[in-house]
C-alpha cells in the first residue's frame, strides 16, 4: 500500500483521542498541549494522540 503525505496529515494530524471514553476529537496540537479542550462526552481534559497503525 502506498502511503501518500496529504492522506496522513488528514487522517492523523490534529485528531486525539479521549483517554476516559475513547472518543475522536479533531483539534489543535497546540491547545490541547495547553490543556484548553475537552472532550465533548465526558468533559475530560486528558487526551492523546491517534495511534499509528
Amino acid at each position: 500500500m502506498v502511503k501518500f503525505e496529504e492522506a496522513t496529515a488528514r487522517l492523523l494530524r490534529n485528531i486525539f483521542v479521549c483517554r476516559n471514553c475513547k472518543a475522536k476529537i479533531r483539534a489543535p496540537s497546540l491547545k490541547v498541549s495547553q490543556g484548553k479542550v475537552k472532550c465533548r462526552s465526558c468533559k475530560a481534559k486528558r487526551l492523546r494522540p491517534k495511534r499509528k497503525k
